[in-house]
């Protein structure tokens, strides 16, 4: 006779086949989605500033630094326009 069980198989975290690799066979970072287009954006975000700038080609560049290093980029900025 046999005996069936009640409980969900149980499957592998990341798969059934593993983690994703790359041809040469070295583990590659999971890709993470896109937040899309938008404005130009400083948030501050606990105790970060978040920028966000959207780039030419789509997507955008999103930068976490705190306040000493928001202050330099402001002066170099400042410094590149005259």
């Amino acid at each position: 006779m046999a005996v069936l069980s009640l409980l969900p198989l149980r499957t592998p975290a990341v798969g059934a086949r593993g983690p994703p690799r790359h041809k040469e066979g070295v583990t590659m970072a999971a890709m993470k989605p896109r937040t899309g287009d938008g404005p130009l954006e400083v948030t501050k975000e606990g105790r970060g500033i978040v920028l966000r700038m959207p780039l030419e080609g789509g997507g955008r560049l999103v930068v976490e630094m705190n306040a000493d290093e928001a202050g330099a980029l402001g002066q170099a900025i400042e410094d590149c326009l005259g």
